[in-house]
């Protein structure tokens, strides 16, 4: 079975909104990369007029290349051991796959197996959720975790002793990787489900939120984060630049959320806020 791979070559700035209007049209699992990001789609099931029409519609403010190409499921996690190294947070927490031998114990570990999703903690986003969660008091909390990719955060706050993490992922394939990390990591606290916040009903608010998207869902969902938030709850995000905190800000405030601090790491940002109590 093959993937779809979208090869997109463009400037930091452009990276987020290129992105997000490409979700529209199919794809639904986004890499990083060095002069950009790589998409994928299951094959061939994507809008491919859209697309065409993104395209035309920034070339004209942007240098901007798409390259489309098609890549085999299988062979994703052998790419991936070939350079995946285990990620050490703080000194506190290692992230490591199951083939890798630490050289000594951390306060926390976590084994990851990502397949095709996002969320690893090489990315400078994944590294700042990971560590501010650390400063977050997780016991007997009910916890969300929005966009969960790989469930290493839904896993970390059930290792910091969350009583139980609601998580979701619009990709399948997320769901289904996130499910075999949280078995691998013994977490049986974590529900995973495929869609997104406004496709679901929870039958109550919220102590923690983590969402680790791009900054235009998150300005999208902020009301339905907010309206899943207890009062005096916190709502971390990541996903975006340090340039982008004021944007995010003045939307959270429409929705009674305050600025509580926030961390930077290589100009990418982690925000947390918290609901205000009445």
């Amino acid at each position: 079975m093959y993937y779809s791979r979208l090869q997109v070559i463009c400037t930091p700035d452009f990276s987020e909104i290129l992105m997000a209007e490409i979700a529209e049209t199919g794809f639904d699992t986004f890499m990083e990369t060095e002069n950009g990001f790589e998409a994928f789609a299951e094959q061939n099931q994507y809008d491919k007029q859209k697309l065409q029409e993104i395209k035309e519609k920034y070339t004209p403010v942007t240098a901007v290349v798409f390259y489309i190409d098609r890549v085999e499921k299988k062979n994703w996690n052998e790419e991936w051991e070939k350079s995946y190294e285990p990620i050490i947070v703080d000194d506190t927490i290692i992230i490591r796959a199951h083939f890798h031998k630490p050289e000594r114990k951390y306060p926390y570990e976590i084994i990851i197996t990502p397949k095709m999703s996002f969320g690893t903690g090489h990315h400078q986003t994944t590294h700042l959720m990971l560590k501010a969660q650390l400063n977050i008091d997780h016991k007997n909390k009910l916890v969300m975790d929005a966009g969960t990719g790989t469930a290493v955060l839904a896993i970390m706050a059930s290792k910091l002793g969350a009583r139980k993490v609601e998580a979701f992922d619009i990709d399948s394939w997320s769901v289904e990787n996130g499910n075999e990390n949280a078995e691998v990591n013994q977490c049986a606290n974590i529900n995973i489900r495929q869609g997104k916040i406004s496709e679901f009903t929870f039958s109550e608010s919220f102590d923690i939120m983590l969402a680790n998207i791009n900054k235009n869902i998150l300005l999208e969902e902020m009301h339905e984060y907010a309206a899943c938030l207890k009062p005096g709850g916190k709502l971390l995000l990541s996903g975006f630049y340090e340039k982008d905190i004021p944007e995010l800000l003045h939307e959270a405030q429409r929705y009674d959320l305050r600025k509580e601090g926030f961390d930077t790491r290589d100009e990418w940002a982690c925000l947390l806020l918290e609901k205000i109590i009445h």
